[in-house]
């Protein structure tokens, strides 16, 4: 079985090992292949029976220039990149990861609020920089210290993820109310469900840990900040269309949001002219909350799985049956 893997360096930048693939047939990896649209996708493909993704796009334009083409594998939660529903009407299941990053996701949503309140980057490269050995007084601080004790953290997005984001947050003895169209006995037992409006009207702040679907996109715009009380802060670790950015780079220039941190953002990766790099208060990383070795170990493995259950004739976690 030839198994391609068209973008393996994110997944593995050599820190981990793709022997459970390789244990499966000749597998070929490029580190990196297009994000675009590109003839070259389909080159590399070639006669290959196994198509292995993480963001390269598989469109119908190379399903059909790739006739032994026989399943794609998605290195990741999301299948978007690949043109699923034209795989099912050729008969090529697309499988992906469902689960594999719950602790590490919630653990960075907990780091970005905790680095907002904090702002324990910002101080250490002060310090490197020279500032407390030149500092009058016996110590600083550039931004207002935040205690989360006591205060309410609203969760949009109640699933396994937010769930868990919810048992730390009780750890830090916080009020946790949530929004979910689904009420789950998991989640009543770590937080208040409420409806969207109560949520934005008294979370101190709010973490996005919803899915993205249309009812979801742009959830967080100019209508729903209003509500918001002022000051608030906005995490958001799920997925970048979740937030209409030109309106949260508007509410935090004026101080309505008085903090953002990110790890996601609308295009990826970001563009220059994003309007959230210039806004205030704004912190944001590169799409890494899923990033830990202990994390991409098991996306390695999971991807292993799903292609020996399709070798054997019993596929699983096909997105597109």
């Amino acid at each position: 079985m030839k198994i391609v893997v068209l973008d393996g360096y994110t997944e593995n930048p050599g820190d981990i090992s793709w022997e459970p693939l390789e244990a499966l047939g000749d597998v070929t990896v490029y580190d990196r292949t297009s994000y675009e649209e590109s003839p070259l996708i389909a080159e590399r493909i070639g006669d290959a029976e196994i198509a292995v993704i993480n963001k390269t796009p598989i469109s119908r334009a190379t399903i059909d220039a790739c006739p032994n083409l026989k399943a794609i594998a998605v290195l990741a939660t999301g299948y978007n990149v690949a043109d699923y529903e034209y795989a099912k009407e050729k008969g090529i299941p697309v499988m992906n990861v469902p689960v594999y990053g719950t602790d590490n996701v919630s653990q960075f949503a907990v780091s970005l609020m905790l680095e907002a309140c904090s702002h324990i980057g910002f101080h250490s490269d002060s310090v490197h920089a020279g500032e407390w050995a030149s500092n009058q007084d016996w110590c600083y601080w550039r931004f207002p210290m935040i205690e989360v004790s006591g205060k309410t953290a609203g969760i949009i997005g109640l699933g396994k993820i937010g769930v868990n984001t919810a048992k730390i947050l009780n750890a830090l003895n916080m009020k946790v109310i949530a929004f979910d169209t689904f009420q789950s006995e998991a989640g009543k037992a770590v937080a208040e469900y409420v409806d969207l409006d109560e949520l934005l009207e008294k979370s101190d702040f709010i973490f996005l840990h919803c899915p993205l679907f249309p009812s979801t996109q742009g959830i967080i715009n100019k209508d729903n900040i209003a509500r918001m009380k002022d000051g608030v802060i906005l995490i958001n670790n799920s997925r970048g269309p979740l937030v209409v950015e030109q309106d949260l780079a508007d509410a935090l220039n004026s101080g309505k949001i008085a903090c953002a941190a990110v790890d996601v953002v609308s295009t990826e990766p970001i563009k220059p002219d994003n309007v959230l790099l210039t806004a205030k208060n704004c912190i944001i990383t590169p799409h890494i909350s899923w990033a830990t070795r202990e994390a991409r170990e098991r996306i390695m493995q999971t991807t292993a799985d799903n292609i020996r259950a399709f070798r054997e004739g019993k596929p699983v976690n096909v997105v597109n049956k």
